[in-house]
């Protein structure tokens, strides 16, 4: 079973888009090489169609990153809905919030709370709102754990 610490959930919220934006880069300026060239001798109707090609893969791209967009965005509403949970369940059982570790990194019915520090787990339970929860005492079968910090 894996676990989540709040600094994981909070530092993991960005993804590496570095690959992206250079493969953007490279057909944009493609694209323009490509328009130029044609520009220069209209008769090479090769360079267009290189161009329309190097066209279609920035839109390609750029719709990539659009959907990683909505996704991290979705994912940032998401934890800003667990940091404050980590919170409370930290002050509720008297210990620090690094001692709260979440099986999701997300709020979800039914996720494992383990306290690390007092080796205890608890599952949550949400109201249909989500704003209030309460914990029941779990007992886990695999007392493995990946804990990511």
């Amino acid at each position: 079973m894996t676990f989540y610490t709040l600094k994981y959930i909070q530092n993991n919220q960005n993804a590496d888009k570095t690959m992206l934006y250079i493969l953007m880069l490279i057909a944009a300026v493609a694209m323009i090489v490509f328009t130029l060239l044609y520009l220069h001798n209209r008769f090479a109707t090769r360079y267009r169609d290189l161009g329309i090609i190097a066209l279609l893969f920035l839109f390609l791209f750029a719709g990539t990153q659009y959907e990683k967009y909505v996704k991290i965005n979705t994912r940032k509403a998401q934890a800003t809905q667990i940091v404050p949970f980590i919170n409370s369940v930290a002050e509720d059982e008297n210990v620090k919030d690094s001692d709260v570790l979440v099986s999701s990194t997300d709020l979800v019915d039914g996720m494992i709370v383990r306290i690390d520090s007092k080796g205890i787990d608890y599952q949550l339970n949400l109201n249909p709102d989500r704003n209030i929860y309460t914990l029941t005492r779990a007992h886990v079968i695999d007392h493995r754990v990946d804990v990511r910090e």
